[in-house]
C-alpha cells in the first residue's frame, strides 16, 4: 500500500513544502493539496517548489475540476511540471465543490467532467484532443505521462470513474462503503472493456495518531461535514432512501443545516456539529498506531492501493512521523 499526504495550501507555502519533505522522508509516495483558488494559495505554483525540494514524491490536486481553468491550461501546467521534474504529477479531478461554489458557480456536469478527463490526459501526454470543438495539441510535450484519478461518491460518478479514470479517489475510510464503491467502479470498468484492476484505488481521510480519542474526534469532525456536503447533493438527486445510494452514507446528514465554506476542511468547523462520533470513527482513522494498522489492513484487503492522510489538525508533524515510524512499515510487510 502506498501513502499520500493531503494538505491545504495555506500560507506560508514554505510550511507546506516542509511538511511534504517530511512526508517523503517518512515513506510517503504522494503529496496532495486542496484546489480552491479563493480559499487557498494557487497549488500549482506550490507544486513547483515541492517537486524541487523532493526527489521522488508525486504531487497533484485532490481535487481540481474542469471549470476553474480551461482544459489546455490545466494540461499544459501538468506537462510543464513533468518536463521540469520528470513525470511526477497526478491529476485528481472532480465536479468541483468549494472551488466552484465559492466563486458563485455550479459544479460541472458529469458529462463535461468525462470529456475533460480525456482531453486533459491526451493533451498532457502529447496527443491531440478536442476542447470546446477545437482540435488542439501541445507540440512540445515529449514522453509525457499524466494519470487522471477521479473523485466520486454517487452511482453515476462511480460508473464514469470506472469507464474513464486511471484511479478512483474515495474521500472516506469506512470499510463497508469502500467495498460497495470499489465494486461499483470495477464493475463499470469491466463493462467498458477495461481491466478493473488497472484502476488505482485511493482512500483519503483524516488520520490522527494518539490515545486521546475524544480530542482526535474533535480535530477531525470537520471531515464528516465536508463529506456531508457531497452527500447532500446525492440526496437531492436520488432521494433520501434511494437504493442507488447506501443508507450508511446518507442517514447521518438529517441534522445538517447548510455549510460555510470559510471553514472548509478545518478543525473546529461550526458547520459540522451535526456529525456524530460514530461517523467520525467510521470515516477517519483515529487512535494508537495499532488501530490505524488494523483498519488499513482491512482497506488493503478490499483493494485499496493508497491511503492519503488528510493532515488538517493540530498534530501534523507527529502524525507524519508516527506513520513513518510504525504504520507505513507495518503495511509494507
Amino acid at each position: 500500500m502506498d501513502f499520500g499526504l493531503v494538505l491545504q495550501t495555506d500560507p506560508p507555502a514554505s510550511r507546506v513544502v516542509g511538511l511534504m519533505k517530511r512526508a517523503e522522508r517518512n515513506g510517503f509516495t504522494h503529496g496532495w493539496t486542496f484546489d480552491s483558488a479563493v480559499l487557498w494559495q494557487e497549488p500549482f505554483v506550490v507544486y513547483s517548489q515541492i517537486l524541487a525540494a523532493t526527489t521522488t514524491l508525486k504531487v497533484g490536486p485532490m481535487v481540481t475540476n474542469p471549470g476553474t481553468r480551461t482544459w489546455e491550461v490545466t494540461a499544459s501546467t501538468f506537462a510543464t511540471l513533468n518536463d521540469m521534474f520528470g513525470n511526477r504529477t497526478v491529476c485528481g479531478i472532480g465536479r468541483g465543490d468549494s472551488a466552484m461554489r465559492v466563486a458563485g458557480r455550479r459544479p460541472n456536469t458529469l458529462a463535461r467532467l468525462g470529456e475533460a478527463i480525456d482531453a486533459i490526459r491526451d493533451l498532457a501526454e502529447g496527443r491531440e484532443a478536442e476542447v470546446d470543438g477545437q482540435p488542439l495539441r501541445i507540440p512540445w510535450v515529449k514522453d509525457g505521462r499524466l494519470p487522471v484519478w477521479m473523485a466520486a461518491y454517487g452511482p453515476k460518478a462511480l460508473a464514469l470513474t470506472g469507464r474513464k479514470a486511471d484511479g478512483f479517489i474515495l474521500q472516506l475510510a469506512d470499510p463497508y462503503l469502500t467495498e460497495w464503491m470499489v465494486k461499483a467502479v470495477r464493475a463499470a470498468a469491466a463493462e467498458a472493456g477495461r481491466d478493473p484492476a488497472s484502476v488505482t484505488v485511493c482512500v483519503a481521510a483524516p488520520a490522527y495518531v494518539g490515545d486521546d480519542l475524544a480530542h482526535a474526534r474533535e480535530q477531525c469532525r470537520w471531515f464528516g461535514g465536508m463529506v456531508g456536503n457531497h452527500v447532500a447533493d446525492l440526496v437531492s438527486r436520488y432521494g433520501e432512501h434511494s437504493s442507488l445510494v447506501p443508507e450508511a452514507l446518507t442517514s447521518y446528514i438529517k441534522g445538517r443545516h447548510g455549510y460555510d465554506y470559510s471553514h472548509h476542511g478545518r478543525a473546529g468547523n461550526p458547520s459540522t456539529d451535526f456529525v456524530p462520533d460514530e461517523i467520525v470513527d467510521r470515516f477517519c482513522l483515529l487512535g494508537p498506531p495499532e488501530a490505524h494498522i488494523e483498519k488499513l489492513r482491512a482497506l488493503r484487503d478490499l483493494g485499496v492501493d493508497q491511503f492519503a492522510v488528510y493532515d488538517m489538525h493540530d498534530a501534523q508533524e507527529t502524525t507524519i512521523d508516527a506513520y513513518g515510524a510504525e504504520i507505513i512499515p507495518a503495511l509494507s510487510r
